[in-house]
């Protein structure tokens, strides 16, 4: 009983984001930044994932568990750290979490899309609201 109860404490825990204090975007203020240029939008997602659902038009796959996500994020920006960058997972939950680490690390402009590619308590989600996918393509 105790390790039921245990293991679904750990599942609500991995569910439940974390706050952030920083920036918030909805997804279409995320599709109109990224297709203007105005924020690097990255989906931190799984490769996975990504097959699954496709990829949110105008964001950049980096998958937040590569060994070398940081070094593979400052080539993206060039290294500058104030570059507005917003996150986006499924649901919002790791998004929230890796805004936090980044803007720990010394990133000074992380913007957290709290809905996701799949919808959560902030919103429909990438994929109900209808904005555009493209497919996820291994890059060789």
């Amino acid at each position: 009983m105790t390790a039921l109860a245990a293991g679904f404490a750990i599942r609500e825990y991995r569910l439940i984001p974390e706050d952030f204090s920083g920036g918030k975007l909805s997804v279409a203020q995320a599709q109109a930044g990224a297709a203007s240029g105005d924020i690097l939008l990255i989906d931190i997602r799984t490769p996975r994932e990504w097959r699954a659902t496709g990829i949110g038009r105008g964001a950049i796959p980096l998958d937040m568990r590569r060994d070398d996500f940081l070094p593979a994020l400052d080539r993206l920006t060039g290294g500058d750290r104030s570059r507005p960058i917003a996150l986006i997972c499924a649901r919002g939950v790791r998004s929230a979490r890796l805004s936090n680490a980044l803007t720990r690390a010394g990133f000074s402009n992380i913007i957290d899309v709290p809905e996701g590619m799949l919808g959560s308590a902030a919103g429909p989600g990438w994929i109900r609201a209808g904005l555009p996918v493209n497919p996820y393509e291994v890059q060789s």
